[in-house]
């Protein structure tokens, strides 16, 4: 009589392991087995971490093993149980790989294809095809895409993170409530004191250091000593959390009227504004995108503004980026003057706080929410529509949306909601932060997304001309290291070009994409099909660089950068000024976030800026989706690469007072979940 070993491995999360019924079916080409029951309640088999083994006695050979059913009945309670594996060893001494990383809850069956990838093109049985066809058609019912506001990407059918599906929850809902973190951040920084002190201001700059952490030797220390320096203000623009808004001014536009006059005090070349705009040294940060935004009205006691600044940056002749003419809207005239390094003191400063207020609503809401966490879900949710576990793509795209449509779906609930937390303290609370997603939307590209062509885009790829813009250099080489990698995977499952155009399933998942989650938008220009295997490397590296260095290197550096809160006030309580010798340092302190403010906004940039408890980093791969021998060289290959880019990294950091290291691979998590 036949003989097949069947070992079971439970996960180890908290409460992965079961007391419920536990049924297994081994499906063959020739013949199935019968129904084995594998485990009883209070057996304590299927506990935490347990590998347990079970025989399966059949009448007669299998076959080649094709499929096995796993259910789970319940015996007392709901009781979910996450299965890691399952090995078959059949009679012959073969051993077959059945990867699950899945849950399995109430009293539904889970049906498991062995651990190859295949292309449906590939399939050769019916039982393959049907199994492949019935798993979409249930993952269509359950992920389904919902339009959250009228012009943002579409979203996940779900109200609250407990209606997800139990496979892509976090493992402890805990551990993502915002109020609770963000409240925890705040007593952990000594601030709780003042976190319902709304409408207090402080007494000074010096008063807000009441609320700031000092960690030694941190760039937030740094940050505090050095503000109101203008090389400091442009640095940010290279290497700070908002590092993609400046771009290379060859042209200054009719609604900034910067003459030779105004700003040659500023330029150190002997050459004129001409002819610095003609070498490449001029460039221009624009926050049109703010313009007519609706402020903050959520609390009756606190007006709260917002501006649309332009301002001109100039590469001086030690490469340095200086801001040397601010205008704080968009319209030119009396009212809205231009404000100069040569003005007085308090009137620079207050010209480049608001400045950096604005980019502080840019980066939070569009560099960050739209461009990394709410394109990442749609490509998340399209890869669970579209694509089986069979596929590689799937297998290659998993890892990189762990817990992305978890944490997104949460923001949804306590975060950027009606009356949630975002509302305390922004200045785009309130109704503000969905105009700038819905105006963002209106020129966010498929190829701005492709790292190397949007540096180029905004004229800033030249190592030459711009030697310290990090966030470029440690980019490009992270993106070629994932490009590396991705093109390998794909070379090991598409031979040609025609092998990406006949599968069916990953052009679905493209066109899910456009069609359905960039809701067919006629400026998106995302593709609705890929024709080539360097088109399909790509667009899967846009997805694995989105969601793991694009995301890292906008979010990490928050508390580094925002915590010293005149550097990057979340709010501001006065109206920008229309003219000049008119403010001093009382009407700053009055315009800047008072007390309660910016303890919310201190405990919000901390716990952004935490990476999460066992976060797994790029290239790392615990989860064996893939079994064969060539991806796992290739994984091999690809960390091996990584940790190469790392050391140039620290390299390049060592005794640097400045020291960038948010792209430094062992710092970029995998995926967008926090």
């Amino acid at each position: 009589m036949p003989n097949y070993t069947v070992t079971v491995a439970t996960g180890t999360q908290w409460f992965a392991g079961t007391d419920d019924y536990i049924y297994l079916t081994l499906v063959g080409s020739e013949r199935c087995s019968e129904r084995t029951l594998l485990d009883k309640p209070l057996y304590n088999d299927f506990e935490r971490g347990a590998v347990d083994s079970y025989d399966v006695n059949v009448g007669e050979d299998l076959g080649e093993i094709e499929l096995v059913k796993i259910e789970k009945k319940k015996y007392w309670m709901q009781d979910d149980w996450y299965c890691k594996y399952i090995t078959v060893k059949t009679p012959y001494g073969d051993y077959i790989e059945f990867p699950c990383f899945r849950w399995l809850v109430d009293d539904k069956e889970v049906v498991l294809r062995d651990g190859r990838a295949r292309l449906p093109q590939h399939e050769k049985t019916g039982v393959a095809k049907q199994h492949r066809r019935k798993e979409l058609e249930q993952r269509q019912k359950t992920y389904r895409w919902k339009e959250w506001h009228p012009g943002f990407p579409m979203s996940i059918d779900a109200k609250a993170h407990s209606e997800l599906p139990r496979d892509i929850q976090f493992d402890s809902e805990k551990g993502v409530d915002f109020v609770l973190n963000y409240s925890k951040a705040i007593e952990n920084l000594y601030v709780n004191q003042f976190m319902h002190m709304f409408q207090s201001s402080w007494g000074d700059f010096a008063d807000f250091e009441r609320i700031f952490v000092r960690i030694k030797n941190t760039i937030s220390e740094y940050v505090m000593e050095h503000w109101k320096e203008d090389f400091m203000f442009g640095y940010q623009y290279l290497n700070g959390c908002n590092p993609v808004v400046i771009r290379k001014c060859t042209e200054i536009p009719d609604k900034f009227p910067i003459t030779q006059k105004i700003v040659e005090d500023s330029l150190e070349r002997g050459l004129t504004l001409e002819e610095e705009l003609k070498e490449g040294n001029i460039f221009i940060a624009d926050y049109e995108l703010l313009d007519g935004v609706t402020p903050n009205a959520t609390d009756p006691c606190t007006l709260q503004y917002l501006a649309a600044p332009i301002c001109l940056l100039y590469k001086n002749s030690q490469n340095k980026i200086m801001p040397i003419a601010i205008q704080l809207s968009q319209k030119p005239g009396e009212d809205n003057p231009i404000f100069l390094p040569s003005d007085d003191e308090f009137d620079w400063l207050l010209a480049k706080i608001w400045v950096r207020s604005s980019d502080f609503h840019v980066h939070q809401t569009v560099t960050h929410l739209l461009r990394t966490h709410l394109i990442s879900e749609v490509f998340g949710i399209a890869m669970f529509r579209q694509l089986p576990a069979v596929h590689p793509v799937f297998k290659l795209l998993l890892p990189h949306i762990r817990f992305t449509i978890a944490i997104n779906t949460k923001a949804r609930e306590q975060l950027i909601c009606e009356c949630g937390l975002f509302d305390k303290a922004n200045g785009t609370g309130g109704g503000g932060h969905v105009e700038l997603v819905q105006r963002s939307m209106k020129t966010f590209t498929y190829k701005s997304l492709c790292f190397p062509e949007a540096i180029k885009e905004r004229g800033m790829d030249s190592r030459e001309e711009l030697p310290y813009y990090f966030y470029r250099d440690d980019g490009c080489s992270v993106w070629e290291v994932v490009k590396s990698f991705v093109t390998d995977v794909v070379d090991i499952y598409y031979e040609k070009d025609e092998t990406v155009q006949e599968d069916e399933e990953v052009q679905a998942f493209v066109k899910d994409v456009c069609s359905f989650g960039m809701q067919d938008s006629d400026s998106c220009e995302f593709p609705k099909s890929l024709q080539t295997k360097e088109q399909l490397v790509e667009y899967l590296t846009i997805v694995i660089f989105t969601a793991s260095a694009q995301h890292a290197g906008v979010n990490f550096g928050q508390y580094d950068w925002c915590s010293w809160i005149p550097n990057s006030p979340p709010t501001m309580r006065k109206p920008p000024p229309t003219k000049k010798g008119e403010v001093d340092l009382k009407y700053i302190v009055e315009s800047l976030p008072d007390r309660g403010r910016s303890c919310w906004h201190l405990g919000a940039v901390w716990a952004l800026s935490q990476f999460q408890e066992n976060e797994l980093f790029l290239g790392m791969y615990p989860d064996e989706h893939f079994i064969e021998k060539p991806v796992k060289e290739a994984m091999v290959k690809f960390r091996k690469e990584l940790a190469e880019v790392t050391k140039n990294i620290k390299s390049r950091n060592e005794g640097k007072k400045l020291p960038y290291y948010y792209l430094s691979p062992d710092r970029i998590p995998n995926s967008v979940a926090v």
